[in-house]
């Protein structure tokens, strides 16, 4: 493995370390953009169960933001619920400006990564046939082992950079795809708390069972 990143030239080190930034970023989002971790479906009947039971406490709503970037939408929306529903409404669509930035972190340093290491191997392959041309100009193109250097040099960078580039362009798709789509399904949470705390929807149309709430309230241990 050194012998071809050797083989290379310097050019495999910023390849290198293009494909190390991929590896951790991919890894990373893999991880936060679960929908569990965005958007888990119990939220709203979370705060149906608070609002029927009169504890939609300052604790509740603050333990509401700080659990998931959903929740931190509407608790956004909770702390307004005494005001008009646009005022909610622009209070959660405030929020979730911020929220779905947050969910596209590093998602341009991938895409940076994936269209540099083509370049760099491109850059590589050139820098390897000015070696081979500098070679054949020097001592002509009897001894095979004279040029085989630049070739190989051209040939590995460009590999070693499409190599790093095409999944981190896969991944990079793929996860523009899955923030629009969690995105998405915030927004119908959001406006399905709107339309309960305005009285506009009621329990048997929320389809959603508030009976295992996941954090007893102190009223409710009271």
């Amino acid at each position: 493995m050194f012998e071809i990143v050797q083989a290379g030239g310097w050019l495999m080190f910023p390849i290198i370390l293009c494909s190390i930034a991929a590896i951790a970023i991919i890894g990373e989002r893999i991880w936060f953009l679960q929908k569990k971790k965005v958007a888990p479906k119990h939220l709203v009947a979370q705060i149906w169960h608070w609002h029927k039971n009169n504890e939609l406490t300052l604790e509740n709503i603050k333990y509401l933001q700080a659990s998931t970037p959903l929740g931190r939408v509407l608790a956004s929306g909770l702390v307004n619920r005494h005001h008009s529903r646009d005022i909610m409404k622009e209070a959660i669509e405030d929020t979730g400006r911020h929220v779905a930035q947050d969910l596209e972190k590093f998602l341009n340093s991938l895409g940076t990564v994936a269209a540099v290491t083509p370049l760099l191997g491109l850059l590589g392959t050139v820098i390897g046939m000015i070696k081979v041309f500098a070679a054949i100009t020097s001592q002509g193109i009897g001894d095979p082992a004279v040029l085989a250097g630049g070739i190989s040099e051209a040939l590995i960078t460009t590999a070693s950079g499409l190599s790093v580039a095409i999944p981190a362009l896969m991944f990079h798709r793929f996860f523009r795809g899955r923030v629009d789509e969690l995105v998405i399904d915030m927004e119908k949470e959001a406006l399905k708390m709107v339309e309960i705390m305005a009285g506009d929807r009621e329990k048997g149309n929320l389809q959603v069972t508030a009976a295992n709430p996941t954090k007893p309230s102190r009223a409710a241990n009271k």
